[in-house]
């Protein structure tokens, strides 16, 4: 399956929002739980916001109220709207779809940079 290609990111100052947006050909897109992850220097990957393929949506206690995650099955597309941004949020953002065989996330590309100046 191939990976996701995310755009959006850049840098931004406290306060200020950013959208991003990810791109992907799988058969599969409707049928999955599609995720927004991020990564920032020395620390692991961790798990920012998930929308099932009912539209369920879960995010982290962090950013609860400030980012909200959201696809277009049509379009193969999964965006997420950050607003308020704090410079913890500074990482680099990945999305990725749930395998629905084995629960793992998968497509992995590039990410997209998104930093908060402090």
């Amino acid at each position: 399956q191939p990976p996701f290609v995310e755009s959006g990111g850049g840098s931004v100052q406290p306060g200020e929002s950013l959208g991003l947006s990810c791109g992907t050909s799988i058969s599969i897109f409707n049928r999955v739980t599609l995720a927004w992850f991020r990564q920032s220097p020395g620390k692991e990957r961790e798990l920012v916001a998930s929308i099932a393929r009912t539209g369920t949506t879960h995010y982290i206690d962090s950013v609860k109220g400030r980012f909200t995650i959201s696809r277009d099955n049509a379009m193969n597309k999964i965006f997420l709207q950050m607003n308020n941004l704090r410079p913890e949020d500074t990482a680099v953002y990945f999305c990725a779809w749930q395998s629905l065989h084995d629960g793992l996330f998968k497509g992995w590309g590039q990410g997209t940079q998104v930093t908060v100046f402090s």
